[in-house]
């Protein structure tokens, strides 16, 4: 009945549909059988509470996409998968039918009553979710890390924070989770929102416990795994490992890895970024490639970064143009002549 509700009748029936068979299915009693009925107990077939669930998931994830209510739908949604998401079967059938997705984009600094509480809840939902592996393929994969960070960085709200704070607790030893957040300067908001004047007692604990998650991620992290993380993400800057020669010396073998994959995504940059200080960085560091490879100069000119670099010397930025240059020189001249164009 309740079903049949949710997919005929009007908008304000299918909202308080939703939320009571939300609190009926998280409150239920295991049945034996694992079937309800009908409405007639004289009557067969039984329906299976598994295949209700299945069918609201559905029906929750089309209101995400195209809200059938233009101030209730996604609200509705939010606030039932927040209570749904607590069972192993609800996790699974909306990571099936890729939920995750619909969720990330909910998850941005809010202002208003109703937009923080749907940005709650929508953490919330993240945060079971960081209960379940598959779905933590599927964030990882997104761009709910950073969003998750931005929201931490900006909300005011306590309960928003614990509930970030917490899912990222869980997702800091999840693959390359943790070195991601190190790059997204998590360990500095950290310490910023230690600094605050917080109640909760359970966000206190937390934040500590991320924190020495943070710490240990980071001494974990080889200085060559620190710089392919920042080359990945497209943002360089001057870090103290660009211009240490020990650096290059100890690590230049790294380079060749998946085919001078780090070296590749380094040439894209001179072409994708608009940044003068990423520019900059990525000129400089294929300058270093070329002086402490034995065959630098050749490879680098087979991927064609010397046209690149050459468009970057007239460069409108100064530092962007004195490494471009660095870069052309070390490239003509080969390592022969490298001490004398030392930076």
């Amino acid at each position: 009945m309740l079903m049949w509700l949710l997919w005929k009748g009007n908008w304000f029936i299918q909202e308080k549909s939703c939320k009571i068979l939300a609190l009926i299915v998280s409150a239920r009693p295991k049945n034996q059988n694992g079937v309800v009925s009908n409405g007639d107990t004289s009557k067969k077939p039984f329906t299976t509470i598994d295949d209700v669930l299945r069918a609201l998931v559905k029906w929750l994830c089309e209101q995400l996409k195209k809200p059938s209510h233009p101030n209730r739908g996604v609200p509705t949604a939010v606030n039932c998968l927040a209570t749904l998401l607590k069972e192993h079967l609800v996790r699974s059938s909306f990571v099936q039918a890729d939920g995750v997705k619909l969720l990330v984009p909910l998850i941005s600094p809010a202002s208003t009553q109703q937009s923080i509480q749907i940005l709650y809840e929508a953490c919330l939902c993240i945060w079971l979710l960081s209960y379940y592996e598959p779905a933590i393929e599927y964030l990882a994969t997104s761009r709910a890390l950073p969003r998750l960070i931005d929201v931490v960085k900006t909300s005011t709200k306590e309960k928003v924070v614990r509930v970030v704070v917490l899912t990222l607790r869980n997702l800091l030893s999840k693959g390359s989770l943790g070195a991601q957040m190190v790059d997204f300067q998590l360990p500095q908001v950290v310490q910023s929102l230690k600094a605050q004047a917080w109640s909760d007692e359970d966000l206190l604990e937390a934040l500590n416990s991320l924190e020495e998650g943070l710490k240990d991620n980071i001494k974990k992290l080889s200085s060559f795994d620190k710089y392919k993380q920042e080359v990945l993400l497209g943002h360089l800057d001057w870090s103290p490992m660009h211009k240490d020669p020990l650096f290059w010396r100890e690590n230049i073998n790294h380079f060749e890895e998946n085919d001078f994959q780090i070296l590749r995504v380094l040439v894209t940059i001179l072409d994708t970024s608009s940044d003068p200080r990423t520019l900059a960085v990525a000129c400089f560091d294929i300058s270093q490639f070329i002086q402490h490879h034995p065959s630098g100069r050749i490879i680098v000119a087979d991927l064609k970064a010397k046209e690149r670099v050459m468009k970057l010397m007239n460069h409108e930025n100064t530092e962007v143009t004195k490494n471009a240059l660095l870069c052309i020189q070390r490239l003509f001249l080969g390592a022969k002549y490298a001490s004398f164009l030392q930076a």
